[in-house]
């Protein structure tokens, strides 16, 4: 690579800069290929195709505009109508660009442990979203596709999508996806790793490879919980569990999932597929999601027991950028297990953010109440310790600063002092979780401090936290 600087230039007068007229949905696809140079890969070597650079930010956009325009060749879908789906997020980003671009109305359910990021951005491009229950299975009346076949049939005008047994789903990785790997890779491929929620990414590519060299490994990564890699391995679906990870993994068999296609199955812990997609991230510098992590894992494991050289090729299905709040955010991550930090056997182990470690969100008493209401905005708390030397002197809660504040926005610019609590109850970080239980029957926050040393601050929800933990 050259190192001479990068430079720009302006065109001159009888040359002007033009802009292509091409739509958004003419970018879909052609995503670039890179190399895993960083990692261990073994004797392997290891190819991302990285679909996150699709205009959506996934792999889900070739899916949403084959399944669109499929439908509308057939006249299932008409002008002004109603597109429904049932979606873990990125088929519902997919549908909500290629459908708004083309004038149709986007409904979309949506399982409640989805990230927020990826709902905020549903909602930004002008889709309709209706939550439901992630813990409930096929038939019961709140499942999200149930949910969803049952909105579509109530809606005039309206298409259920249906993309767990739409044929266009494989056809676009069969027409779009592989061929464009297979030429990328100078139609020298070994191995594929994939994983599978509807099933249109495994049964798309595996034809595909399947026509051009049946030796190539359709290799799966499952999340451990669900039920496809013991079904490749046993023929036999099991109880599924539960996993954190988004976008694949089921407690069913999709219809469009040709599972006789996989020759081996990887289960991946959630703590494993996040660990590997923040791991992508500091070595290769790629922010990947959480699917994308199992994916990396499942590779890895792959290559490292590989005995002969191979070429491997796998997918970073979506952008990270949609589990910042989730996988990359460290307090998360500790609040749901998956992250460790050193026990100390006490209290001190609930506190969401340690005072010793530098995490507390704090402000001082001579701070204005708007810095404090900022703060709390900010960290998405609604209290903050009042430091004074690194000491505790108080304890500012939204009730405080609504009392101060009254009915005079000016009152934002007195001090912190002039409203916070100095009257503290604390519990030493040795006490009983019956102990803390009684502080908040009290109706207190519990503030973990012994000699004067302050820890941090436990609300009923890191108690909550704590217990769900601990019931495994």
């Amino acid at each position: 690579m050259s190192n001479q600087p990068l430079t720009m230039t302006t065109p001159p007068p009888d040359r002007p800069l033009t802009v292509s007229p091409a739509s958004v949905l003419e970018k879909i696809g052609h995503t670039p290929l890179m190399e895993v140079t960083r990692l261990d890969t073994g004797l392997c070597r290891l190819f991302l195709k990285l679909e996150d650079r699709n205009p959506g930010g996934s792999i889900k956009d070739r899916v949403a505009l084959s399944m669109i325009e499929a439908a509308e060749r057939d006249g299932r879908l008409r002008p002004g109508g109603t597109i429904v789906e049932a979606t873990a997020g990125n088929t519902g980003l997919g549908l909500a660009l290629v459908g708004v671009a083309k004038g149709y109305r986007v409904a979309l359910v949506i399982p409640d442990k989805m990230s927020p990021e990826k709902v905020l951005h549903l909602r930004a491009l002008g889709a309709e979203v209706t939550w439901t229950r992630s813990d409930v299975s096929k038939g019961h009346p709140a499942y999200y596709q149930d949910l969803a076949a049952r909105l579509a049939a109530e809606t005039p005008g309206a298409l259920y999508i249906d993309q767990f047994n739409n044929p266009a789903n494989p056809r676009a990785h069969e027409t779009t996806t592989g061929p464009e790997i297979w030429e990328q890779m100078g139609r020298d491929v070994d191995a594929v790793v994939v994983g599978v929620g509807s099933g249109g990414t495994l049964s798309g590519l595996g034809r595909f490879f399947r026509r051009h060299n049946p030796d190539i490994a359709m290799v799966l990564a499952d999340p451990a919980g669900s039920v496809l890699a013991e079904y490749v391995r046993t023929g036999s679906i099991g109880a599924a569990g539960a996993w954190a990870v988004e976008g694949i993994g089921e407690d069913f068999v999709p219809a469009n999932a040709e599972m006789s296609l996989v020759s081996e199955a990887f289960t991946i812990s959630d703590r494993e597929s996040f660990d590997a997609a923040r791991l992508l991230l500091k070595t290769e510098g790629v922010l990947a999601g959480s699917s994308s992590g199992a994916l990396l894992a499942a590779a890895l494991r792959y290559c490292r027991r590989q005995t002969r050289p191979r070429r491997v090729v796998t997918l970073v299905c979506d952008s990270g950028a949609k589990y910042l709040s989730r996988m990359f955010n460290d307090f998360w991550m500790s609040e749901q297990g998956f992250l460790q930090r050193q026990r100390a056997g006490d209290l001190r182990d609930l506190v969401a953010r340690r005072h010793d470690a530098g995490e507390v969100v704090s402000v001082a008493p001579d701070d204005p109440l708007t810095v404090a209401f900022k703060r709390m905005r900010g960290a998405e708390v609604s209290q903050l310790p009042v430091l004074s030397g690194g000491r505790l002197v108080g304890l500012l809660d939204e009730d405080d600063l609504l009392a101060r504040l009254g009915a005079a926005p000016g009152n934002f610019n007195t001090p912190v002092s002039s409203a916070m609590a100095r009257n503290l109850e604390t519990i030493a970080p040795g006490k009983s979780l019956a102990e803390l239980a009684a502080v908040f029957d009290r109706g207190h926050i519990a503030i973990v401090e012994e000699q004067e040393q302050f820890y941090g601050l436990i609300t009923r929800s890191d108690l909550l936290a704590y217990l769900y933990r601990m019931q495994d």
